[in-house]
């Protein structure tokens, strides 16, 4: 068992408090924290990462209006919590800066909600491709998430066909690639529960 998140797998891991420790995937699938302890962190080419340095600097001088967030892997720039009006000025001013840059060799863009990330590194269903080639299992697969950023985790375990679910777990519906919505918390401790055995047989 594995778990993807968007957040570095240090700060995820601790929260787990599981004897053996899982498997964790942070920021999206660009860094891999073993049970063992061992990390592997992907890196963009020698040029990429001068320039996105350079963006690093700028913005922890000019966040735009917005709040920086600065990963291990990219720049990320959030805009939750403003008015309309600010969010799409801040939106716009985030795009003229990282979309050009999103061209250079290993930088892609990550819309999610109230935000972009400007990041080096595969995502989240690259992850879930990379775990399922890996771990070489035949069994059912699930996948849960609630934000735009796990709708490539979705379509990854879609194309296993009858043996892959894709779970949206948020309150409110949205437009999704997920085969199932949950609301939390009830419906997903459920369905958790119910996965448990059909798992365990």
């Amino acid at each position: 068992m594995a778990v993807i998140t968007g957040r570095p797998a240090a700060e995820i891991e601790p929260m787990l408090c599981l004897d053996p420790p899982l498997e964790v995937w942070g920021l999206h699938g660009a860094e891999r924290l073993y049970p063992d302890g061992r990390r592997e962190l992907e890196q963009a080419p020698a040029a990429t990462q001068a320039r996105l340095e350079e963006l690093r600097e700028f913005l922890r001088h000019d966040s735009l209006g917005g709040l920086f967030e600065d990963k291990a892997n990219g720049v990320v720039m959030h805009w939750r919590g403003v008015s309309r009006r600010k969010a799409e000025q801040i939106e716009r001013r985030t795009r003229e800066l990282f979309e050009p840059m999103a061209r250079m060799e290993g930088l892609t863009l990550l819309d999610f909600e109230a935000g972009i990330e400007l990041r080096v590194g595969r995502n989240k269903g690259r992850a879930v491709e990379a775990i399922l080639a890996e771990s070489g299992r035949e069994g059912p697969v699930a996948f849960l998430g609630d934000d735009l950023s796990d709708e490539a985790g979705f379509h990854a375990v879609n194309g296993l066909g009858s043996r892959g679910l894709s779970v949206l777990v948020r309150r409110e519906e949205r437009e999704t690639a997920a085969a199932v919505w949950l609301r939390p918390p009830v419906e997903l401790k459920e369905f958790l529960a119910r996965w448990v055995r059909v798992v365990e047989g």
